[in-house]
């Protein structure tokens, strides 16, 4: 690896480790990585794959192409092209031409955007795959052992700041989760003590208020321990 590439690396792992301990939202985070990764390889497009353990498929989130075509939003099942290949057995894969290779599916778009050559590699943390991304060539071009360990490295720190951005996200809906109950037991607590209900029907007035209002139960304990305070 020559000097600039090597500069290069280390940049763009720098902003991704940066990106780890941020708050930024994750599509924001997903669209650095696509934006950062391109620039290092050198790819025309790159593109990442992100996958849905429920469902077991793997659907395109980012890309820094503008090309409409390669835009739209298409998903792919663990095992189905090459996506799916590199997701079910957690290890790159090398296409020297996507028009070429049996694994490929998206010819058509390929041949229309001028792709040729591809290394795509898993993204994993602590070897459970999240995601897939992508390089691309417009030029037929031979990935070196030094460019799939380059890109494999930048993957996997970048699947680390997605898995991190993912946890806040969870640990704030937990979190958010947790306090909406604790307002709902107190304002169950006001109506009680001040119609005398049982706490099923205290429960069922905040839930049908919620409904009929068209406001979260939160916001309906809240006006409940507002007016407590009045």
């Amino acid at each position: 690896m020559d000097t600039h590439s090597y500069d290069k690396t280390i940049e763009a792992l720098t902003i991704i480790s940066r990106a780890i301990t941020s708050d930024q939202y994750l599509e924001d985070i997903l669209r650095l990585i696509v934006l950062v990764t391109a620039e290092v390889m050198n790819s025309k497009v790159c593109s990442l794959w992100l996958l849905d353990d429920k469902t077991q498929s793997l659907t395109i989130r980012a890309t820094q192409s503008i090309n409409r075509d390669y835009l739209k939003k298409r998903s792919l099942k663990v095992g189905e092209g090459v996506v799916g290949f590199v997701a079910k057995h957690n290890k790159p894969y090398l296409c020297p031409n996507v028009l070429e290779d049996p694994l490929f599916k998206e010819k058509t778009l390929a041949r229309k955007m001028g792709l040729v050559s591809m290394l795509s590699v898993p993204m994993s943390v602590r070897e459970r795959v999240i995601g897939v991304i992508n390089c691309y060539t417009s030029v037929p071009h031979h990935f070196t052992e030094t460019e799939q360990n380059l890109f494999t490295t930048v993957a996997n720190q970048a699947a680390v700041a997605i898995f991190n951005t993912e946890l806040m996200v969870q640990s704030k809906v937990i979190q958010e989760e947790l306090e909406t109950r604790k307002l709902v037991e107190k304002a169950k607590e006001v109506l009680i003590r001040r119609r005398n209900w049982s706490g099923e029907d205290a429960y069922r007035w905040i839930q049908k208020r919620s409904m009929d209002s068209r406001k979260s139960m939160r916001e309906v304990a809240e006006a409940v321990l507002l007016s407590e305070e009045l």
